[in-house]
């Protein structure tokens, strides 16, 4: 079977009515950036940065995949797939997707201060004095601003191993994750789905600049599926 990778961002959400959460001004729910997505401002305010996230898990129990997941997931019938998403919500595996890999962390997951490895599944709020089993206070399992990308290194090894890539919703210009297009084989055929495209200069690309629901209807014709 050939090997289809699907990187997806924010837009691939946005129609399931999950918030990007980024206002026009960069301020993230009024705040900036830094206060509610960096070590520092976990350090320095670790309830409001709680509340943040809290805020973030209960919106995605009040929303469900929408059809471009789902098309995603049925993708499986004819091919081997791959997500590689940088969004944090669970909505590809509760559309079906078996094989997901989360760049930027998962909101249904909490991981130790004390531990990096110490990650466990957990779907409430998480509150000041909730500890993992050796007294360190638990955070969300998200990469902030200034972290790693721990998944980084498979994905690059996923993105290489592409017979096609499937490029949805997302501007290319969050980085590392806009790098992967470039650790592609260089006759792999890519579509990118985007109502506002990023300016691309490959030939391999096949640029559909319609909404993640539009545009994997139309991807799902050229595929003849």
């Amino acid at each position: 079977m050939k090997h289809i990778v699907v990187l997806t961002g924010a837009g691939m959400s946005a129609e399931s009515g999950v918030k990007t959460f980024r206002d026009h001004d960069g301020l993230w729910e009024g705040h900036d950036v830094m206060q509610v997505a960096s070590p520092e401002g976990f350090r320095q305010n670790p309830e409001l940065v709680l509340e943040f996230y809290n805020q973030r898990r209960r919106q995605l129990k009040e929303v469900e995949p929408n059809q471009a997941h789902k098309d995603i997931a049925a993708l499986e019938q004819n091919y081997k797939v791959t997500v590689v998403t940088q969004n944090v919500d669970n909505l590809h595996e509760r559309a079906g997707s078996s094989d997901v890999v989360h760049l930027h962390g998962e909101l249904t997951k909490v991981r130790s201060t004390g531990n990096p490895t110490g990650i466990k599944t957990w779907t409430e709020d998480i509150n000041l004095g909730d500890t993992c089993e050796k007294g360190y206070q638990l955070r969300p399992h998200i990469v902030w601003f200034g972290e790693d990308v721990p998944m980084m290194e498979i994905a690059i090894k996923i993105c290489y191993a592409a017979d096609i890539l499937l490029i949805i919703g997302t501007s290319m210009q969050v980085y590392p994750a806009a790098s992967l297009i470039h650790y592609v084989q260089p006759d792999t055929c890519i579509y990118y789905i985007d109502p506002k495209p990023a300016v691309v200069r490959n030939s391999n690309i096949n640029v559909i600049a319609k909404p993640a629901t539009e545009g994997m209807r139309e991807l799902l014709k050229i595929l003849k599926l």
